[in-house]
């Protein structure tokens, strides 16, 4: 008679072993499988439970979701077992909060609290995305049919639908921001067809967000100021073991590239790149230059934290050299007599009938960077521990794209020389990115024991639509990377416009946002349109 095997005499490193491969054997979702093989007897229950084995839970996380983003970002090399084990128990349950569909419809009798924690850890997986985290998102807890509903149904819990039938503006909060956001990150336009009823709605309460600049701010802070004060912070955001303030940026922009993506898609031939159709990121180019949403989470944590150090603000929430190149698109515009009604008190069901009209246009851009050090060139007017000590050109109007009025500007093939006559200060040198001996950089840097790093960033341009031929220049906003150009037609009584908005998106990048009228004061609203533009393909 054969002898009786008991799970008793299984070590528990070879147990931990078995439950692995149980957990791991199916990629998505929980690690269901585990749960009959701890459940067998005392020992096993003791070996693999939840607080006497965290290895086996780390495991499983590392399997299931993406780690190298939230790495590099903290700048920890490991994290305890103990640490992935809890972020293992903390994604499952928002998972299955999706898959529930808990919080996706609003119920009056009952408020559910934890709606804007849960949106702002979804919103935490996807931009830490390499694969897996929108992988469980969207195969297992169908987080497209949850915004679905949330946007569009009747009861949906943007109450979006509701309002506009009611002749009233939808919510703008930190969950609508926060939803409209990941909208955007997981659009596939695919999925609406004509005869959808939420083709109809999505194309509708769009409009409202995207054209509605009087009443949805293109950015918060305020555009108008390049150094906004830092008093606002996220909700303290507990991600693996750090604390986080993180806050949503305006609902805006993504607002615009979903309404564009989908209202013109039949009717030009521009359309914004989405970013599901776009192709993943190289494994090298990860590894250089981060992930797809690199400069959202530095943008979202930037805007929910009180105060950074100053060297840290620029890069993180863009990347120098990111605009460098050709770009085309689209604006669009409504009647002046349409937008003055809008402005004039009009409710947002008249946003519905106004006709809106687009132009493609095309931009050629160079960037144009002011260094803390830089490689000795005699070339340069002031070489590199001069310009240390030089701070970047003073902020100047809003409606001027923050340059000074009397600055000068001249651009040379090495780069911007800039002279503020107001300041009567030395010119600056802004470098044109890229144009530095990279390999010389690096020597002079060893020796030195220094890093070049952006003070400011100047975007220079050209251009043409419909209405003729313009000149750009822009400035980055350090805060939050919000880019604003000033927009010159060369020829005829077209005038000048400011351009605002953010490059969305780290390698398959959309600049979206809105232009305006610069006779407007920037304290009050002003004649207003949207944009976007994608690199040309």
């Amino acid at each position: 008679m054969s002898p009786t095997i008991s799970f008793n005499h299984i070590p528990q490193e070879i147990l931990s072993e078995i439950a692995l491969f149980a957990a791991t054997e199916t990629f998505l979702g929980p690690p269901v499988g585990l749960l009959p093989f701890i459940e067998t007897n005392r020992w096993t229950h003791s070996c693999l439970s939840f607080n006497s084995n965290p290895y086996v839970y780390a495991k499983i996380y590392e399997s299931k979701f993406d780690m190298s983003p939230v790495s590099r970002r903290l700048r920890v090399d490991s994290f305890s077992t103990s640490v992935l084990a809890r972020e293992l128990k903390r994604k499952c349950i928002l998972l299955n909060y999706i898959r529930d569909r808990r919080g996706s419809r609003a119920d009056s009798s009952q408020k559910d609290d934890n709606l804007q924690d849960s949106l702002v850890q979804i919103y935490l997986m996807v931009v830490e995305n390499e694969g897996n985290n929108v992988r469980q998102l969207r195969e297992y807890a169908h987080i497209d049919e949850w915004l679905r509903e949330f946007w569009f149904d009747e009861h949906g819990a943007s109450g979006a639908w509701r309002s506009i039938q009611r002749g009233l503006w939808p919510d703008h909060s930190e969950i609508t921001c926060l939803a409209m956001w990941l909208y955007w990150f997981l659009l596939k336009p695919e999925q609406y067809k004509r005869e959808d009823p939420y083709t109809c709605r999505a194309v509708s309460i769009f409009r409202i967000y995207a054209l509605g600049a009087h009443w949805y701010p293109l950015v918060t802070p305020s555009w108008t100021q390049f150094h906004p004060p830092s008093n606002t912070r996220g909700a303290p955001l507990a991600s693996y073991d750090s604390e986080l303030g993180l806050k949503a940026p305006a609902l805006s922009v993504p607002a615009i590239l979903s309404f564009i993506s989908l209202h013109f898609r039949e009717r030009t031939d521009y359309l914004p790149l989405v970013p599901s159709h776009a192709s993943p990121p190289q494994t090298q180019l990860l590894d250089a230059i981060g992930n797809e949403w690199e400069c959202e989470w530095g943008r979202s944590t930037n805007l929910g934290t009180q105060k950074l150090p100053a060297d840290k603000e620029l890069v993180d929430a863009f990347r120098p050299g990111s605009v460098e190149g050709v770009w085309e698109g689209i604006f669009t515009y409504t009647e002046f007599s349409s937008y003055a009604a809008l402005l004039s008190g009009a409710p947002p069901n008249y946003l519905q009938n106004a006709l809106v009209a687009q132009h493609p246009q095309k931009w050629k851009l160079r960037e144009h960077h002011l260094l803390s050090t830089s490689s000795p060139d005699s070339d340069h007017p002031l070489q590199s521990d001069e310009m240390s000590n030089f701070e970047p050109v003073a902020p100047g109007n809003a409606l001027h794209a923050f340059f000074p009025l009397g600055t000068q500007i001249e651009e040379t093939p090495q780069g911007l020389m800039i002279t503020d006559l107001a300041s009567k200060k030395q010119p600056l040198l802004y470098q044109r990115a890229g144009s530095q001996d990279k390999t010389k950089r690096s020597d002079v840097n060893e020796m030195e024991g220094t890093k070049p790093h952006v003070l400011d960033i100047i975007i220079t341009g050209e251009g043409h639509s419909a209405w003729g031929e313009f000149r750009l220049i822009g400035r980055v906003r350090p805060c939050d990377g919000l880019i604003s150009f000033s927009k010159d037609y060369i020829n005829g009584d077209r005038g000048k416009w400011l351009y605002r908005g953010y490059l969305v998106g780290n390698h398959n990048s959309n600049l979206a946002g809105r232009w305006r009228d610069t006779l407007s004061p920037p304290s009050v609203p002003g004649y207003e349109g949207c944009f976007t533009m994608s690199r040309r393909r």
